[in-house]
């Protein structure tokens, strides 16, 4: 071991030398040999490339839940309300240990990390006594602290302190892009999301603060110059103050001031909202475009994507097709390539629901085929699920929709599947379209793949596979479908327990079928754990409620699983409540509870099915022949029988 350890340290020309000495000989030698050795170039690596190397080499484990979640069975939800719930409780707990250091800082004043991490720290408090300087100003603004910087940029005003005109403008910069608001911090992804979705909902006209600190800062710069008239278009085109940003455009073209052309692109994108027409839109972007021709500035991917904003909000959907078939081959020449962002909007163009059928998703999907992808525009993170909407509502190809989640899967592409919001409507209309597709064996392995641990379907996707399995003749399947149904609470939906129940009682088991042979057990078993819950629900007054129909399914998929004890709960309880529950209970329910019945040899169950079908005015002659036939009734259960049907009916 010892000799091995020297002879990889000693030079070639050494080794045969060292050999000799160490008593090992040999007769010859081979000539040592000058091999030039070569140094590779320092390769750059960021702190995380060992890691991702590590995880590129593990799989994706699809019974895990997302690493947000704790893996613990008992904390992992299984709902879409239990999801967004415990992803901004986890942020709430992030907030109150935020809230902790900065109410008791004098904790946390300590430093163990070397070099100090600032986010561990306390920071700094800003109140009217304190002592500022431009130099503390410049830092704010360098961190993002709007509030802070805000509150030192009034302390020097008051105290007569002279501001640099380059600092007041990196100010209003800072205030134009937030619009005098206090951002959420970057950390609380889930919380900005949930915001961002509810701000679109909502989203309807100028949120832009007119007269406030922001249009203060542009007047106090004197002389006015290219960027601070940029910094005011581009933040009121952002929170569409539309009139003024444009104004202020036109202002800046007559006194030959040369903005940029990410301020163009801001203004473009807006078109829609200072004309009203199609026509109008379109000629006001030609003139902007033109406008930046004269100004010889270079267009980007941001003006390919503004224009295509604007046209995709063209109501004629001609001259939408024709522009923007127009737009982009001017910008291919130009050198800018469409991001994925660019294909959203083209489909967002040429894919309308009341327009014509396109199949420009195929050549997006030939083109872009294969191809691994970065976030180069806001919009990018659009792209898959309008994708997979297209491929289901308005081609309803699942080959196409196959080629689209290959193409999400490929190198880091799932980093643009967008929020969780985004995600979960990807999914939605991929699981739909399968169901629909394809044989229910085949759907169910990607069932299992993506339920529930990437995507939990709502009730409405849940009934789409309850027909999907009804249709197919998958009803073997329907136990374990009800078990996720539990799972994801989704057992208040009236529709759907009426679903599950009439797929059991139509689709008696199939004899040949070993998949199959358990179903009228665990069919009951579904029946029982139903009326369970719906009862449990009643009691704490949810919107679910018994129906006649709903019992009677209950009543003989228990027959027929031959739990005859509940069975006989469950009539008690229709017979019980029977002025309360709207309809009634089928025929072919009430004959099978009564063929049970003569099997238990319980005549007196019979008679009380017979007597509930004479008061609802169900035909009762079916079940009086039968009680009839598979009975010898005494002189009490004759009589009895008697007084319901007549004398007449047992005389024939």
């Amino acid at each position: 071991m010892y000799l091995s350890r020297q002879l990889r340290l000693l030079p070639r020309a050494n080794i045969a030398r060292s050999l000799s000495s160490s008593g090992a000989h040999y007769t010859t030698a081979a000539p040592a040999e000058d091999v030039p050795i070569e140094i590779p170039n320092r390769i750059e690596r960021s702190p995380t490339d060992l890691l991702q190397a590590l995880a590129g080499t593990v799989a994706r484990d699809h019974t895990a839940p997302h690493y947000k979640y704790h893996d613990d069975p008992f904390l992992i939800p299984m709902s879409n309300a239990a999801k967004r719930t415990y992803a901004m409780s986890k942020e709430s707990g992030r907030k109150a240990a935020k809230w902790i250091k900065e109410e008791h800082r004098d904790l946390f004043m300590h430093q163990e990390a070397q070099p100090a991490i600032e986010k561990f720290a306390p920071s700094m408090v800003y109140t009217e006594d304190s002592v500022v300087d431009e130099t503390s100003l410049a830092q704010l603004i360098s961190q993002g602290e709007l509030k802070d910087a805000v509150l030192v940029y009034n302390l020097l005003e008051q105290k007569g302190n002279p501001i640099s005109p380059d600092l007041k403008q990196s100010l209003l910069e800072l205030v134009c892009f937030h619009n005098n608001q206090e951002p959420l911090p970057a950390e609380y992804i889930e919380e900005r999301w949930f915001m961002q979705n509810n701000r679109r909902r909502e989203r309807g006209g100028k949120t832009w603060k007119d007269g406030d600190l922001a249009e203060k800062l542009y007047s106090e710069i004197e002389p006015k110059t290219p960027q601070s008239y940029a910094s005011l278009i581009r933040g009121m085109a952002k929170y569409l103050q539309c009139e003024r940003a444009y104004a202020l455009l036109q202002e800046a073209g007559e006194k030959r001031v040369q903005l940029d052309t990410n301020t163009f692109n801001s203004v473009i994108e807006i078109a829609s909202f200072l004309k009203d027409t199609a026509e109008q839109r379109w000629q006001l972007c030609t003139e902007l475009l033109n406008e930046m021709s004269q100004q010889k500035l270079r267009p980007n991917l941001g003006t390919l994507n503004a224009v295509l904003q604007c046209i995709s909000t063209f109501g004629n959907f001609k001259l939408a097709r024709t522009a923007a078939l127009q737009a982009l081959p001017e910008f291919k020449q130009l050198g800018v390539s469409p991001s994925l962002g660019s294909y959203y909007y083209l489909l967002i163009i040429f894919c309308r629901e009341r327009g014509p059928v396109s199949h420009v998703i195929v050549d997006i999907l030939n083109d872009i085929s294969g191809k691994e992808f970065q976030i180069q525009h806001p919009k990018d993170t659009y792209f898959f699920a309008t994708a997979m909407d297209v491929c289901r509502n308005h081609l309803h190809d699942k080959s196409l929709a196959k080629k689209v989640d290959e193409l999400l899967h490929t190198g880091k592409n799932y980093d643009l599947i967008g929020d969780s919001f985004k995600e979960s409507i990807y999914y939605r209309n991929y699981l739909a379209l399968l169901c629909q597709t394809e044989s229910i064996d085949e759907f169910m392995l990607s069932y299992d793949l993506l339920v529930p641990n990437i995507y939990i379907p709502e009730p409405g996707i849940m009934e789409e596979i309850l027909r999907a399995i009804e249709i197919n003749g998958g009803v073997e399947y329907v136990p374990r479908i009800w078990s996720d149904m539990v799972v994801f609470d989704h057992t208040h939906r009236e529709s759907l327990l009426l679903y599950v129940l009439r797929i059991l009682v139509d689709n008696k088991p199939n004899a040949d079928s070993p998949a199959q042979a358990q179903l009228p057990e665990q069919g009951a078993k579904v029946a029982l754990d139903m009326y369970e819950r719906v009862e449990e629900a009643i009691k704490r007054l949810r919107k679910v409620s018994f129906t006649g129909q709903m019992l009677g399914d209950i009543l003989t998929l228990l027959v027929r699983g031959g739990n005859y004890e509940k069975a006989t709960e469950v009539f008690a309880h229709i017979d019980k409540n029977q002025h309360r529950i709207p309809g009634t209970p089928s025929l072919n329910a009430l004959l099978e509870f009564v063929d049970a019945s003569v099997q238990e040899k319980s005549p007196s169950q019979a008679l009380f099915a017979l007597q509930y079908a004479v008061e609802n005015n169900i035909d009762s002659r079916a079940l009086a022949k039968r009680i009839h036939e598979g009975f010898t009734l005494n002189e009490t259960h004759l009589s009895k029988l008697k007084s319901l049907v007549g004398e007449s009916f047992l005389d024939k």
